[in-house]
């Protein structure tokens, strides 16, 4: 009898630690439940457009919108609808990833739409989340206008540590699922796979709604990628977000469907034995090592016997260098965190032949430009600033501090920076085609720019500075836009470049006052000129001249000294009011161009070059125009613009320079 008993109680106990097992396992699926049905939010774009009126009848139509959303896109995954009539009138869009299944399709569009109403309040906006984006607009938003915006996420990832074959098998995924999204999926959607080595995976997405055409698509996705290698190269992880489309790519299986991977091609040269390749690396290894170990032994003796105005520099450059992970040891040695590279100062003049003439780009006011060959053979371009110069040390401050943490195709790259002794040196993607005005104001080079290839590089400008102004962490004015620094790469993309005297905008500041106005003469607006004034609008003057001198191949600073008119703006405005504005256009691009593209161009140009500010469109209106059809938008009849903005008393009159380097002209203003 009491073994029976015992029998018993071993038999509960046993069974109570079966229950507490499976009590625990459901408990778990549970929270994996939570948290794959959990709406994560990405990104949120509340435009600078007008607020609309509470209990108004757009908001009123807005709420129906919004309403409708979410039974109508969960059956097929994307819906657009609209209600209303004239100024009332709201267009309304929601899309969900490709591979979500109904039930949360539904409700990560039910969030949005409860987010989008209570994060923003402006007449457009758009709210993404990893599985759906919803997205409300005062007017038809299937217009292909593309603006890629980053979340926050982006900045999480880690570096990987080959990022050259990284970048080249990414490259070779996205294209390919991207291709297949655009071309041949229904729902335009696209994922895969591919091998980054044995034991890593490179995982991928890009999607398009669904009313937009698939030639559209592709743009679209084109635009993105390139965004996309800006924004995440060499990084584990990274996601770009538009209104038309979104791409993204992770480390790590994040989507709900699989395929067979891709198999990235090899060259010969990729076809070395184990053998071979562990001989090879081992043996740089230890020459590295020896180097390594060489170079710190003479680098610390060396800085040893500096002086403190060298110690005194590298506070100043630990300064703009902290917040990237960057730290000071006592010798005052810098260490630098992969991300934003120190080069010493051996290694550049290797680079650039110890700066021979042969190498050199051109002169500025704070230093010359340097060609340059890296060890691994990647070309560069060395902007050596002045030595013992303070004010170019202060230079080489803002520019790091600045377009180390901007990232957009449109933007030069700066890929490191370096300082020794007297040394300060800023080092930059190079660009073989050197600068803008190099071929637009070059009787001989200005062939060469066909219609398609000017209007792609006034596109691109627009693009660059909509990113500075709206779309960038930081709300950045140039103040210093031309065409000597629109740098062109070798597909002719433009790159806006030398960002020494731009200015960091708070959040809610739309304007700012100076004492000292610095600028180039014919590409500063009035009030900047006049009195000091600056804003995005300023940079909007500059682009509004810059697409003027293009159309016309004439620039607007010597334009006296024509028949026409004291300036390029005013001869452009009297023609426009006359209507013969193409018998001022270059006769080579009437022979390849759009009439009605040109008109547009030419028609924008003139707004931005307005008088007033407030007369003249954000950069975001005029991303918006390029990218419509020509009849789709109408645009306001352009006012008088500014004809002078003053007597020059200096201009820094150096030497004519190659124009592919950076290159800074400083104007003192006065009025007449």
């Amino acid at each position: 009898m009491q073994n029976v008993l015992q029998r018993k109680r071993k038999g509960k106990r046993k069974m109570g630690k079966y229950a507490l097992s499976a009590m625990l396992l459901l408990i778990l699926r549970l929270f994996v439940l939570f948290d794959e049905v959990s709406p994560n939010l990405l990104f949120t774009f509340c435009s600078e457009n007008t607020n609309y009126t509470s209990n108004s009848t757009f908001e009123n139509n807005l709420e129906r919108v919004l309403e409708a959303l979410p039974s109508n896109t969960s059956d097929t995954g994307f819906y657009s609808t609209s209600i209303g009539d004239g100024a009332d009138q709201v267009y309304g869009r929601a899309l969900c990833r490709g591979d979500v299944n109904t039930s949360l399709c539904r409700s990560c569009i039910e969030n949005a739409s409860q987010d989008i109403m209570n994060l923003c309040k402006t007449e457009e906006a758009i709210v993404w989340y990893d599985l759906c984006q919803v997205q409300y607009s005062f007017q038809n938003s299937s217009l292909m206008v593309y603006t890629g915006k980053y979340p926050e996420s982006n900045k999480q990832e880690t570096i990987i540590s080959h990022p050259d074959h990284f970048n080249d098998v990414l490259t070779f995924l996205m294209n390919n699922i991207s291709t297949k999204a655009a071309a041949l999926s229904k729902i335009m959607f696209g994922f895969g796979e591919i091998k980054f080595n044995k034991k890593e995976t490179i995982y991928g997405l890009v999607q398009c709604s669904r009313d937009i055409s698939g030639s559209k698509c592709q743009t679209c996705l084109d635009s993105a990628l390139g965004d996309l290698k800006a924004c995440c190269y060499s990084r584990t992880g990274g996601t770009v977000l538009s209104r038309n489309c979104n791409v993204r790519f992770q480390m790590y299986h994040f989507y709900n469907a699989s395929n067979s991977p891709l198999i990235y091609p090899k060259s010969a040269g990729d076809k070395w034995s184990s053998g071979m390749l562990v001989a090879v690396i081992c043996a740089t290894a230890l020459v590295l090592a020896l180097l390594i170990g060489s170079s710190v032994v003479y680098y610390r003796w060396k800085k040893r016997t500096q002086n403190d105005e060298a110690i005194s520099q590298k506070a100043l450059l630990y300064e703009l260098a902290s917040p990237r992970g960057v730290t000071i040891t006592q010798e005052g040695e810098l260490v630098t965190s992969q991300e934003f590279p120190f080069l010493d100062l051996p290694t550049i003049r290797a680079a650039t032949d110890d700066f021979s003439d042969s190498n050199r780009l051109g002169q500025g006011g704070f230093g010359t430009v340097y060609k340059g060959v890296l060890a691994d053979g990647k070309e560069v371009a060395v902007k050596r600033l002045s030595r013992r110069s303070w004010q170019g040390l202060e230079e080489l401050k803002n520019e790091v501090i600045l377009i180390s943490k901007l990232q957009h195709k449109n933007l030069v790259r700066l890929l490191g920076c370096g300082i020794e002794g007297e040394e300060k040196l800023l080092i930059y993607e190079f660009m073989p085609n050197k600068s803008l005005d190099f071929f637009i104001f070059d009787p001989e080079k200005r062939p060469q720019l066909d219609w398609k290839t000017c209007f792609e590089i006034i596109s691109g400008i627009a693009r660059g500075l909509l990113y500075l102004h709206e779309d960038s962490r930081l709300k950045i004015i140039h103040r210093d836009l031309k065409p000597s620094n629109v740098l062109l790469d070798q597909d002719m993309v433009a790159k806006i470049s030398d960002f020494g005297m731009a200015r960091i905008f708070c959040e809610n500041q739309n304007s700012a006052n100076t004492k000292r106005v610095v600028g180039t003469y014919g590409y500063m607006a009035p009030e900047y000129a006049m009195e000091g004034l600056f804003s995005v609008k300023s940079d909007v003057f500059s682009f509004g001249v810059i697409v003027l001198e293009i159309l016309c191949g004439q620039k607007n600073s010597g334009f006296y000294l024509t028949e026409h008119a004291q300036t390029l703006l005013a001869y452009a405005w009297q023609i426009w009011r006359e209507g013969k504005e193409l018998e001022i256009v270059d006769p080579f691009l009437l022979e390849s161009c759009s009439k009605p593209e040109i008109n547009r161009c030419f028609h924008v140009g003139l707004l931005c070059v307005q008088e007033d500010p407030a007369d003249r469109p954000t950069m975001s209106d005029i991303v918006v125009v390029l990218g419509s059809d020509t009849d789709t938008i109408a645009l306001p009849e352009p006012k008088r613009p500014a004809f002078s903005v003053g007597r020059v008393i200096a201009i820094d009159q150096s030497s004519m320079i190659d124009p592919s380097m950076n290159q800074m002209t400083v104007s003192d203003i006065s009025a007449r």
